[in-house]
């Protein structure tokens, strides 16, 4: 039986996480409980624990692995023990996009990817055990680790940036931004038949990890434009993907690119960013945003990590208890850390 009690830490206002117990209830119809193993700490989460109020209950701790402990009626498919991580259900087939044609922009999967849909469970997996739709959980094969589980959320992230990009074989391809999303982006784009990598960062931790990934150009920001001049015989990059999400740097992106080149979107300012709308189009930019994920990406990410194609252990450089959540954000927000990814474990075991 599952303890009576599980720690649930939540956001209650700017730089305030509230602890509450929360005791087991068993699972609605359509709906599982999940015990959590790991939930991974991303930018976001420091938005909004530093912010107090800019995120749904569920988007705070939404990179979550975990084993189910009790499957509600009408759930086929999944059973007790099973590992999963969360993610979002396939799409619905009855949503305005759905019956227009367009599954990939299915309103029902977008909700669920951004915490706001009817279903959402009302907290995230910074929790001993959170209850959610069997939509949301995907099984985990048995040759991904739990670690791996863990990081399969954010990977997803740029998989599908990568996917939407479509880029041809070959292309140069830079990474401005060198955190989880940037590397992990950086190794999708590897897969997906880039020429050429060239990553900027101003991390020095960041770009020996990515020197260690395999990547052979990793430079400081102020050296990108060289590095892609120098690649491109000064035409600039056929894909850029910025991924520092610093609003000051779109238009200095958008520059770095090749006239009818590809920018793409993946880090997610919270300033207005300024542009020049008549560079964007004298020089015929493609620009395409990305913002979380479909069903069948999640798949594809998997199977990258089962096929040894997309290291994401890599990333992790940190484990972390409920009671230790506080201090990681504040450190992570500082902008001082050296770490990439940090997981939460719900106990103080080692």
């Amino acid at each position: 039986m599952p303890p009576a009690a599980d720690r649930v830490v939540t956001v209650a206002g700017p730089r305030e996480l509230r602890e509450v117990t929360e005791g087991f209830t068993e699972p609605e119809p359509g709906r599982v409980v999940v015990e959590i193993t790991y939930a991974g700490i991303c930018g976001t989460d420091v938005h909004g624990y530093t912010d107090g109020h800019m995120l749904p209950p569920a988007v705070f701790g939404h990179e979550w692995t975990g084993r189910l402990s009790a499957v509600g009626a009408g759930v086929s498919g999944l059973q007790r023990g099973q590992r999963v991580v969360g993610g979002v259900g396939p799409a619905c087939g009855t949503c305005p996009q759905c019956v227009a044609g367009h599954t990939r922009q299915c309103e029902t999967a977008f909700a669920e990817a951004n915490g706001v849909d009817s279903e959402a469970p009302d907290h995230g997996g910074f929790a001993g055990r959170m209850q959610v739709s069997a939509r949301r959980v995907i099984p985990v094969p048995d040759e991904i680790t739990d670690v791996e589980a863990a990081l399969v959320e954010p990977a997803t992230v740029t998989f599908h940036a990568v996917r939407r990009v479509a880029a041809e074989f070959g292309a140069l391809v830079a990474v401005q931004g060198a955190g989880p999303i940037g590397l992990l982006t950086a190794q999708h784009a590897r897969n997906a038949g880039a020429g050429n990598i060239i990553i900027s960062e101003p991390s020095a931790a960041r770009r020996q990890l990515a020197t260690r990934l395999g990547f052979h150009t990793v430079v400081e920001p102020d050296d990108l434009q060289a590095a892609i001049n120098d690649v491109s015989h000064g035409l600039g990059a056929d894909v850029l993907y910025e991924c520092a999400g610093v609003a000051a740097l779109l238009q200095p992106s958008a520059e770095l690119v090749r006239r009818g080149g590809t920018l793409a979107l993946l880090g997610y300012p919270l300033q207005q960013s300024t542009v020049s709308y008549a560079d964007w189009q004298s020089r015929e930019l493609t620009v395409i945003g990305s913002l979380a994920y479909n069903h069948e990406d999640f798949l594809g990410t998997i199977r990258a990590i089962v096929g040894r194609k997309l290291d994401v252990t890599a990333l992790h450089t940190g484990t972390v208890d409920l009671s230790s959540l506080r201090d990681l954000l504040e450190e992570l927000d500082s902008g001082q850390s050296t770490h990439a990814k940090v997981l939460v474990r719900p106990d103080d075991s080692p």
